[in-house]
């Protein structure tokens, strides 16, 4: 391998090229950013959504590519491996993009057991089955990555979202978990923690002037991320550039956390 790090150096490891990649939740906001830049960066993509993904292989055929959409609502598990069969089929995937998720913002006090389950089943359960049945042949090829969407509450409790919290705890346990077991075997499982990202999500959060102040003043870059924030670290984290990446977790806030 060259050891040339001189300005100017080969950086194809950065290439996509001749990579296939599976996007989960790819119809808007953070998956939306990902699945295109992935395609920008030469891989062929299969998006998966429970809402229309119209806009998103609108953008990705900008770039000449039609990806494979797969329908589903990963709130049902059983929706999980269908998608991952479905797609497997048709695809032989090489990264695996995890970033399906929900939110549910309520006192703990209010949570119910369906409304706990329903955050678990599509930030966790899901997540976990679909990674499972696309890393088999990964295996058997001995290469493949594996990139979970973390959140800066898999590190912190946050206010009213003790259901999301203990799922993004789990996101990184898991992230964990699966890099010790198939970094041997070629594959590189990591993580992506978005910090405040302008998303569909953040959505309340913005809308309470005090609290978005608040949070704006704590972030060293001065501002909310956006989705497109996200592309840099997902590209590198599906590349050869982060062949000897395991069970990490990157952090992309502003700062948030530094400060």
């Amino acid at each position: 391998m060259s050891t040339d790090v001189r300005p100017g150096a080969d950086l194809s490891a950065f290439s996509l090229v001749g990579r296939s990649a599976l996007v989960t939740g790819a119809s808007r906001g953070i998956g939306q950013a990902i699945a295109i830049g992935l395609a920008a960066s030469g891989a062929e993509v299969a998006l998966t959504a429970r809402g229309d993904l119209d806009k998103t292989v609108a953008a990705i055929r900008e770039f000449g590519r039609t990806p494979l959409v797969v329908s589903a609502d990963l709130a049902h598990v059983d929706d999980a491996s269908a998608v991952a069969t479905e797609v497997g089929s048709r695809m032989a995937i090489d990264i695996v993009v995890n970033n399906a998720g929900v939110i549910d913002r309520r006192a703990a006090l209010e949570i119910t057991p369906e409304q706990w389950n329903a955050v678990q089943d599509v930030n966790v359960t899901s997540m976990f089955f679909v990674t499972q049945a696309l890393a088999a042949p990964m295996l058997q090829r001995g290469a493949g990555k594996v990139i979970n969407i973390a959140s800066l509450l898999s590190f912190e409790g946050g206010l009213r979202v003790a259901s999301y919290a203990a799922s993004k705890h789990a996101v990184v346990g898991l992230t964990r978990a699966l890099a010790n077991e198939w970094a041997p075997y070629g594959i590189q499982v990591n993580a992506i923690a978005p910090g405040y990202i302008e998303t569909d999500n953040t959505a309340p959060i913005r809308d309470q002037p005090d609290r978005q102040a608040e949070i704006t003043g704590r972030i060293p870059a001065g501002r909310w991320g956006t989705p497109a924030d996200l592309v840099g670290a997902a590209v590198f984290l599906a590349s050869s550039a982060s062949d000897y990446v395991n069970g990490h977790v990157l952090v992309v806030d502003g700062g948030w956390q530094a400060r």
